[in-house]
């Protein structure tokens, strides 16, 4: 061995690199080998640029980083966030201010002994009716309390201000319904406001606890994936300055009214920006590793690893976004809010890993990869399929047996398919929207047992004020309404009752009350028998609406119709924009592997994935986590994350290929882009899975099963689907997998059944 030759790490000098050129210049390269000297000027932009750019994102980061804890400012979990933009029962809630001169969220105070409400018992409960109106946040009109006919409950009526306060007012009530609370009587808040306030609380932990597992569980992954001290340090780094700068943005995009946020948008948005910008990040970082083995100067490999990154990355991230801007179609604002929001995520997480990586691993070098550093001129490990190894053994079984490689992965998966069967997504009461128990659960239930199931949340019925006696004889007639009054004003109560015979006069001697008329509309309030969110209820109001169906200009709301249309909305948007995303996404992979044949298998066995994905899921909702059912919206949901970031791995996968298949024929290019691409590809559908499962620590059913949901269909994805399936189906269908590019057809002077004697293997179709 010439000394003049230093040894290299993990196997011999590579071809062309001898002693001649390493007598020459040694500048620009960090482990001592031959580099192009550039001139004074060249020299200060190549360490310019990079520094620019650290202090650009550091800047970025310095501004935006407070905003993880102040963009709560701006996230609205008011029901009006979640509502469909154009249904009867969003149109309701929107007039229903106008007749009450207040946005006031009813909570429902219930009392209760088991052994019968004593004297003292009846004589603290009226007295609470004063204590209650003094509590901050309550907009007046405390209604008197109201005595069930067992004689064992009572409930006042509190109007809650529905503003940014309404949780904390909410939080305050309690201390007021229990003061001084006589032995044996219980006392619980319920109701729409109660809900809100378990849904704010649900929400509370985003900024600290979700934040907080996401980033420890992406470090402690990317701790064992490098082995090294610093590059888990600078990848994170990078995750965490794009979620920042997306935040940043978010947040004044909200505060100027452009965009909506709620907890659920914010959660998506943290998870998805710390997952996708870790993922770009382990491609590029990959890229560039196998780029300082080939260039000696780590300016030659920057621009080299960014070349090879740059159009898949670009590919995964215009994929996703157009996969989350598909969502503007929806009728739901909480789908409509997710979409842009996401998008900007994903571009955030693109422009860091694309730019502020590649300043920080161009000024480190190899000293980012220590004790590891990958020296030039040293053995790829990875294009090797002689070698031991994970992805070298994947390699020589899908080259082995590629029909047998893909063919029992696709029974299995079809087999998971009908789990579909079981999968129930036609809605979840409103009570079930956050795990756990919760007092307003609780007084739910007493407020059942002892007045009708529907007090504090009636249906609202806005008519015309000429058609209201029609009006009252049809909702009246429908089994499973208990009683029916109109708004009013001159009464204490509000209201006044309305029976078959018309409006009744009010219960107060003297009082001069009449129903309120707004723009020649009254409001009338139906208490039905059931609970709101149960489906008798549901029924009942179905029954409402067909019953006033003949009267012109009559729109039926409140909690349960608002969730009625809130399911349908959600199943019109799910068979509408699954499509189009299908679309969408198609034509993109189309546009980037220049081809028809290979983009369609892709998104089949994407959509397969999914639908195995979905029955796993269905089957671990029903029979281990013993979910109620799930939203409509979780399918979508599921949908877009899967595919798009499904697709993503396949692009990061076929892009490999179709570079190596220029070369070396397909399928030596799908057994080299499997081995090259495994590692890192494998790498990324672990963090993102990870990423994802945090979810699960907000108490909210839809976030619990989306989490479950993109992390299995994540790890599917990763483990079989992109490590088995494509990849011996593309090798089974060889290079007709191109079709109909140029790299269908074999190169002039091939034969068609083979290639010359000469042309050595790797020609092989």
């Amino acid at each position: 061995m010439n000394p003049s030759v230093p040894r290299r790490q993990g196997g011999s000098h590579r071809a062309g690199s001898g002693p001649g050129q390493v007598a020459g210049a040694r500048a620009g390269s960090d482990d001592g080998q031959p580099a192009k000297q550039p001139d004074r000027r060249t020299g200060w932009a190549r360490f310019l640029v990079p520094v620019v750019l650290i202090l650009v994102w550091f800047v970025v980061g310095g501004f935006g980083g407070p905003y993880f804890g102040r963009i709560s400012e701006v996230v609205d979990n008011n029901q009006s966030s979640y509502l469909p933009a154009s249904s009867a029962a969003t149109q309701v809630a929107d007039l229903q201010a106008e007749f009450t001169d207040s946005d006031a969220v009813p909570a429902v105070i219930v009392y209760v002994n088991d052994a019968g409400l004593t004297d003292a018992d009846r004589t603290y409960i009226n007295g609470r009716v004063p204590a209650l109106s003094g509590v901050s946040g309550v907009a007046g009109g405390v209604s008197p309390a109201q005595f069930s006919n067992d004689g064992k409950a009572a409930e006042i009526f509190v109007p809650v201000a529905d503003n940014d306060d309404a949780a904390t007012t909410v939080e305050n009530l309690p201390s007021a319904v229990t003061e001084g609370l006589p032995a044996g009587l219980a006392g619980y808040v319920t109701g729409p406001a109660g809900q809100l306030a378990d849904i704010t609380e649900a929400f509370g932990g985003i900024d600290t606890s979700l934040l907080l597992v996401a980033v420890i569980a992406v470090f402690v992954i990317l701790v064992v994936v490098y082995r090294s001290p610093l590059l888990p340090v600078l990848v994170l780094l990078t995750s965490v300055f794009a979620l920042s700068a997306a935040i940043l943005v978010v947040y004044y995009l909200a505060r100027a009214g452009a965009l909506a946020v709620n907890g659920q948008v914010q959660g998506i948005l943290f998870i998805l920006g710390i997952g996708a910008a870790t993922d770009y990040s382990l491609l590029y970082v990959s890229r560039y590793r196998e780029s300082l083995r080939d260039h000696p100067g780590r300016w030659d490999a920057t621009l080299a690893a960014l070349k090879g990154t740059f159009e898949p990355v670009l590919a995964s991230a215009a994929t996703v976004t157009a996969g989350l801007l598909c969502l503007l179609l929806s009728d739901l604002n909480s789908n409509k809010a997710l979409g842009p929001v996401a998008a900007i995520g994903i571009g955030f997480a693109f422009l860091a890993a694309m730019t502020f990586l590649p300043a920080l691993l161009m000024l480190a070098g190899r000293a980012a990869f220590w004790p590891r550093r990958p020296l030039y001129g040293s053995r790829h490990p990875d294009r090797d399929d002689a070698r031991n190894g994970i992805w070298p053994r994947v390699a020589r079984t899908v080259k082995a047996h590629p029909r047998r490689v893909w063919v029992i992965p696709t029974v299995l998966l079809l087999l998971a398919v009908t789990g579909m069967l079981q999968l129930r997504a036609s809605g979840v009461p409103q009570s079930d929207f956050v795990l756990g128990e919760t007092s307003a659960k609780e007084g739910q239930q007493v407020l059942g047992e002892h007045f009708p199931s529907g007090s504090g949340s009636p249906a609202l019925i806005v008519a015309p004020e000429g058609e209201l006696d029609d009006v009252a004889g049809a909702v009246l007639g429908v089994s499973g309404v208990d009683a029916l009054t109109v708004q009013a004003s001159g009464t204490p109560a509000g209201s006044l009752p309305v029976t078959a015979d018309g409006v009744q006069p009010s219960p107060v001697p003297g009082a001069a009350a009449a129903p309120t008329v707004v723009d020649g509309k009254v409001l009338l309030e139906a208490t039905l028998t059931d609970p709101p969110d149960s489906d008798a209820a549901e029924q009942t109001v179905d029954d409402m609406r067909g019953a006033v169906a003949g009267i012109n200009d009559v729109l039926i709301g409140g909690e349960t119709a608002t969730t009625i249309d809130t399911n349908a909305a959600a199943i019109h948007d799910r068979n509408l924009i699954i499509p189009v995303v299908l679309v969408v996404i198609l034509f993109l992979l189309m546009l980037l592997l220049r081809s028809i044949l290979a983009p369609v298998l892709l998104i089949l066995t994407v959509l397969l994935s999914f639908g195995a994905t979905l029955g796993v899921s269905a089957l671990m909702f029903n029979h281990v986590f013993d979910f109620p059912g799930a939203d409509p919206a979780v399918p979508l949901f599921g949908f877009i994350f899967l595919v798009a970031l499904g697709v993503d791995y396949n692009i990061f996968l076929m892009t490999r290929v179709r570079e190596e298949s220029l070369q070396h024929g397909t399928r030596e290019g799908v057994i080299r882009g499997l081995m090259i691409t495994g590692s890192v590809i494998t790498s990324a559908g672990i963090v993102l899975a990870a990423t994802f499962a945090a979810l699960g620590v907000i108490p909210v059913l839809f976030l619990a099963q989306l989490a479950f949901i993109v992390a299995f269909g994540v790890l599917l994805d990763t483990l079989v689907v992109r490590s088995l399936l494509v990849p011996a189906l593309s090798y089974d269908i060889g290079r007709s997998i191109w079709w109909p590019s140029r790299l269908s057809r074999p190169p002039r002077g091939l034969h068609r059944r083979g290639v010359p004697a000469h042309a050595g293997k790797d020609f092989a179709p």
